[in-house]
């Protein structure tokens, strides 16, 4: 293999999606791997807020036992109540299609199962996060443009 098509490989791969290609021709063996991209996705898991514990991407909410701790009684009125709707991936929130679109969901809305709640931003892959269940939202637990974690909690959803 020359040198004129490795520089060709490295310039097509740096300018497309892949990440990796490894290519043997007899004894010859050459390994190409984009790393700014690997690293951005690691920058991105270590500055996101910790993980809940819970491993369910839906779970019923259960209410919160008080105790005398003022922050966990403030707690309780928000866990006590409907579905909790959480995040199936690691990536950046965003609540509308667009900068200049209107919110796919704001408090108060009632909502089809199957209907986008958001979309979440993995990888410069943008994955729509519908809702697994009919209901009225009640909160919206994540801001805007902010880093979520896999299985943190977007939105609480009320039966209705």
């Amino acid at each position: 293999m020359d040198l004129k098509l490795i520089k060709n490989l490295i310039s097509m791969i740096s300018d497309s999606d892949v990440n990796e290609v490894t290519i043997e021709e007899g004894e010859f063996k050459i390994k190409i791997k984009k790393q700014p991209e690997i690293q951005a996705a690691r920058e991105q898991v270590f500055y996101a807020p910790p993980a809940q514990s819970a491993p369910v991407a839906v779970a019923q909410a259960a209410p919160v036992a008080s105790t005398s701790a003022p922050a966990a009684q403030a707690e309780a009125p928000k866990a006590a109540s409907g579905l909790t709707i959480k995040s199936p991936i690691v990536g950046t929130f965003y609540s509308k299609p667009s900068p200049d679109a209107a919110p796919f969901v704001k408090v108060g809305d009632i909502v089809k199962k199957g209907q986008v709640l958001c979309i979440i931003e993995a990888m410069k892959i943008m994955n729509e996060i519908e809702s697994e269940h009919d209901g009225k939202i009640t909160q919206i637990l994540v801001q805007d443009a902010q880093p979520v974690e896999f299985d943190q909690p977007l939105f609480t959803i009320e039966n209705v």
